[in-house]
């Protein structure tokens, strides 16, 4: 391998120790180079999401140089982002916030080459000063990513510069290995961001700060107290025209492993030694490495009705649109607590929920007409929707006589607070985070590695799809698979909203 294309020795400060701007300290000005530019995730959350951070005060100076197979010039580019940020970006956007932005951003199309694509940059960097670093974000299909890297690497854009990801991360075990070989055969794994948006949403922090900052739950979180877990998020959208990605993907591979999987691991990781990055990221390894391979029997896959005749699918697919597992951790905290996981498309509902159900206490003392066990445990509920809520039921006496009892409920929402105008979207938190150099929010290679290891037998020799009506919650046998528990979707109660 040449000298110039071995991973880059990087000056950045220890991942995590520089905070955000707001906080009053500094943070290096940076260019942002985003690959794919004019796609959907570009279009619906990046482009409006840099608008944001690049005219707050949250984020450094910032320049954006954009590039894709589109042959924009720059002010054609500027058209199609104004058009993005208006549609997309809630209104958060003045004229001159507009303006502002549009002055920071650039077009190169991806047909000019390298060496274009590095004047771009170079003149970018000029505009910011010495210090200026660069985040080549790429949003890409996988299979475009290594010519990315390539590019990036013929362009002498290495230095300096980290890189995220989208997923997937690989299909299976010996694709992810190969793609972590090619990423480091360029970048050092420090300088590499595999980006998961459903941890940077607040709600899902908020399990660590419920986990480890709070003497009334951290004492109870284990085998003793909790009974199973469920991580439920079914979509109501069907392919939204990515029938190709689909077809080849599917629903574990496409949402079990890059989020749902990511999202236990916040759940049932040990209490890091420190809050900073390199600590968590190692207690969430751990995780993946305590948790037992995927035994087929307990999963169920299934495909809505008329997948298979969505333009882009083959007549006799048996990619599934829906997937429901049970998935076991073989270590002391977590030793025959089941974690069931689902998530699919054309559900009834959509919903991104996590729930805690607590052991049941002993009956003996109450009635058999009093109503205690008749609605199931009691459960720790958070809701990872953008304005993220928390709910804790449990039993309590009815108003009356006698002792009768019935489920209630106590909750928070960030909507309620004084501070919901601070909650960042998701994307523009993991876009700072990467800046930092922070990967607490974001996936590591032999997390990922681990991931699919544990996922062979599961891919390798999957149960038949089931079929499943749009609109429903999914295959029948769903409720085989958690019995003698019952699925918390759909509530049984509404959450209450602010009045």
């Amino acid at each position: 391998m040449s000298t110039e294309h071995r991973p880059q020795t990087i000056s950045y400060p220890a991942p995590g120790s520089v905070p955000y701007h707001s906080n009053g300290e500094h943070v290096d000005p940076h260019v942002v180079v985003l690959f794919g530019a004019t796609g959907d995730l570009a279009r619906r959350k990046l482009l409006p999401g840099l608008a944001r951070l690049a005219t707050s005060a949250l984020a450094p100076d910032v320049r954006v140089v954009a590039t894709s197979l589109e042959d924009y010039d720059v002010e054609g580019f500027r058209v199609f982002a104004k058009q993005a940020v208006e549609e997309f970006g809630g209104g958060r956007l003045d004229a001159g916030a507009w303006e502002d932005f549009a002055s920071r951003l650039t077009y190169v199309p991806q047909g000019a080459g390298p060496e274009a694509l590095r004047a771009a940059v170079t003149e970018a960097e000029a505009e910011l000063g010495e210090s200026a670093l660069r985040l080549h974000y790429l949003s890409v299909p996988p299979r475009a990513a290594l010519a990315v890297i390539a590019m990036l690497r013929d362009a002498g854009l290495v230095d300096r510069s980290r890189v995220v990801l989208e997923k997937p991360f690989g299909t299976d075990l010996p694709s992810a290995v190969a793609l972590n070989a090619h990423l480091h055969e360029t970048f050092d794994e420090s300088q590499i961001f595999r980006i998961d948006h459903f941890l940077g949403k607040e709600a899902a922090q908020n399990i660590l700060a419920f986990r480890f900052a709070n003497g009334l739950f951290e004492p109870i979180w284990n085998r003793n107290f909790i009974d199973h877990v469920q991580i439920d998020i079914p979509e109501t959208l069907g392919l939204d025209r990515r029938a190709g990605f689909y077809e080849a993907t599917g629903a574990y591979k496409d949402m079990v492993v890059t989020h749902l999987l990511q999202v236990l691991a916040f759940v049932a990781m040990e209490p890091p030694t420190a809050l900073e990055p390199r600590a968590i990221s190692e207690e969430k390894n751990k995780v993946f490495r305590s948790m037992m391979p995927i035994d087929t029997r307990d999963v169920v896959r299934g495909q809505y009705t008329g997948y298979r005749a969505e333009e882009g699918v083959s007549p006799d697919s048996d990619t599934e649109t829906f997937i429901a597992l049970k998935v076991a951790l073989d270590n002391w905290r977590w030793a025959g607590v089941p974690f069931y996981l689902r998530t699919g498309k054309k559900m009834a509902e959509g919903m991104r929920i996590i729930s805690i159900a607590f052991r049941e206490a002993p009956r003996s003392m109450f009635p058999a007409n009093s109503g205690v066990g008749q609605a199931g445990p009691d459960h720790l509920t958070f809701d990872l929707a953008d304005a993220s809520k928390v709910s804790l039921s449990f039993y309590g006496k009815r108003p009356g006589p006698g002792m009768k009892l019935e489920k209630l409920s106590m909750q928070f929402s960030t909507q309620e607070t004084d501070r919901a105008g601070d909650v960042m979207e998701a994307y523009e938190r993991l876009i700072l985070d990467a800046m930092r150099g922070d990967h607490t929010l974001f996936t590591t290679a032999d997390g990922i590695e681990s991931l699919w290891d544990r996922s062979t037998a599961l891919i390798t020799d999957p149960p038949p799809v089931k079929p499943y009506a749009p609109g429903t919650w999914g295959p029948n046998a769903i409720h085989q698979l958690i019995a003698p528990h019952a699925w918390r979707l759909p509530f049984e109660r509404a959450w209450r909203e602010k009045r």
